[in-house]
């Protein structure tokens, strides 16, 4: 069947700098929904670090239901894709029940706001938090060419994606670090490093070979987990901008405010494919 497609650009002002996702907008219909099998099949010939389908909520909280793929698998929530299928729903007609944007998926509830040009989440609570234990920590830090005593902390930051962090010196060590992607494994890493000076207050990268993304290019999922971590421990200011992309060519833009309430992850998005989809 014909359906409905975008691809957008998430966390870039440009279209072309951040992180694409594919965007199934109509997921459950017309016609008959598409399987998941199916689903998964499109998510690995898109070969994006996220593929989405857009379909009717079972929560009648929820504006839509969000399903979530990898080229290797399902995730219950992923940043950048929850911010470019709210862009995709929005720009092809659809209306938030309310003033923010509900979204159904893994992780429950997820709520979208709106703000000038850009979109934000907000965090979900983390799943897994609390140090990384030392001997995981020496095997990352050996797969990343990094010095044990380069990590300033590693912690657990897991908010649906089983995210760690190791916290190195600066933003500058960050994009310098060359890791062996086949030594991570099964592990979901997140670089970071703060800067001293100037208008971004972090540099982020994020590692997850094993569902078949060596490097994401801009990560909000990453983001919000660190955001949490960041401001629980007292690191961060209550606004801040973090980059992302650099070290593979790209130049994301991860927007984080903390309103008191929530922590609000956002960032510009933009439609750079729109069509049809014969699924």
């Amino acid at each position: 069947m014909t359906r409905r497609f975008a691809q957008v650009d998430v966390f870039s002002s440009t279209g072309t700098e951040g992180n694409p996702v594919a965007v199934v907008v109509d997921g459950g219909g017309p016609g008959a929904p598409i399987a998941e099998d199916r689903m998964a099949a499109f998510a690995r010939w898109t070969n994006l670090s996220e593929t989405t389908f857009v379909l009717p909520p079972t929560d009648p909280a929820a504006d839509y239901k969000l399903r979530i793929f990898t080229p290797d698998g399902e995730l219950p929530f992923a940043g950048h894709p929850t911010l470019g299928s709210a862009h995709a729903w929005l720009t092809s007609g659809g209306r938030p029940k309310g003033e923010d944007v509900v979204q159904e998926c893994g992780v429950g509830l997820v709520r979208i706001r709106r703000s000038g040009p850009r979109l934000a989440f907000a965090a979900p609570p983390l799943r897994r938090s609390g140090p990384v234990a030392p001997e995981t920590v020496d095997e990352v830090v050996a797969a990343l060419g990094v010095d044990r005593d380069e990590v300033l902390a590693a912690e657990w930051v897991d908010n649906g994606p089983g995210w760690m962090v190791i916290q190195l010196g600066s933003g500058e060590r960050v994009l310098e670090v060359r890791p062996d992607i086949p030594a991570l494994g099964g592990h979901e890493v997140g670089l970071l490093g703060l800067y001293s000076s100037g208008d971004v207050f972090a540099e982020v990268r994020a590692f997850v070979p094993g569902i078949g993304v060596p490097e994401d290019p801009v990560t909000g999922s990453l983001n919000a987990g660190i955001a949490t971590w960041l401001r629980a421990t007292g690191q961060a200011p209550e606004s801040y901008v973090a980059a992302q992309g650099g070290a593979i060519g790209r130049a994301g833009r991860v927007h984080v405010h903390d309103d008191g309430e929530n922590i609000w992850v956002g960032g510009d998005t933009a439609t750079v494919i729109e069509g049809t989809v014969a699924l």
